[in-house]
């Protein structure tokens, strides 16, 4: 092999150039060309553009009065219903500022926040209802409806009322 290499060394040192020129040739290939932009100092970043949209003035100003249509005991659907009891203020939160809603399974603070805002502050009030409360309840829930039941809101309500956290965590898991 030494007599071979010997007799036939300027094919060898072409080989391994040509071996170099195509290993280089794909490491490069492989890089990411990098495009720099410049920018012209009058033009808006997005960061500009985005802080005009914040300072804008709301396209809703809340000094316009919000009109409540009339109730229709009749209406489709019990529209007429859900718009009375939107439109009556919601009672105040107690003192203490109620049970944490937010450990009932199911029950972030979005809803804990709704369910406050429809007077709905303690456990015992959640463990206390009824088929007409939870309907009457979830239809003001907008995107949440369905969680009342799905969730079984009232069955972990009367386990974390009567401090039973042992049963709450057999049957729902761990708090």
């Amino acid at each position: 092999m030494g007599q071979q290499l010997q007799e036939n060394w300027l094919l060898a040192v072409i080989a391994v150039v040509v071996a170099l020129l195509v290993l280089w040739w794909l490491i490069a290939a492989s890089r990411r060309t990098r495009v720099e932009i410049a920018r012209r100092e009058d033009e808006d970043t997005p960061a500009k553009r985005n802080q005009a949209l914040i300072d804008a003035p709301p396209a809703v100003s809340s000094a316009t009065p919000v009109t409540i249509p009339p109730v229709m005991s009749g209406a489709v659907g019990g529209v007429g219903e859900a718009i009375e009891a939107a439109a009556t203020p919601a009672a105040p939160a107690p003192a203490d500022g109620g049970d944490d809603l937010t450990r009932i399974k199911g029950l972030g603070p979005k809803l804990a926040e709704q369910l406050r805002a429809l007077g709905v502050t303690r456990y015992e009030q959640i463990a206390g209802w009824d088929d007409a409360e939870i309907d009457r309840i979830d239809a003001q829930l907008g995107r949440f409806q369905g969680r009342i039941r799905r969730d079984d809101w009232v069955a972990q309500a009367r386990l974390l009322n009567a401090g039973d956290e042992t049963a709450y965590e057999s049957i729902f898991g761990k708090l």
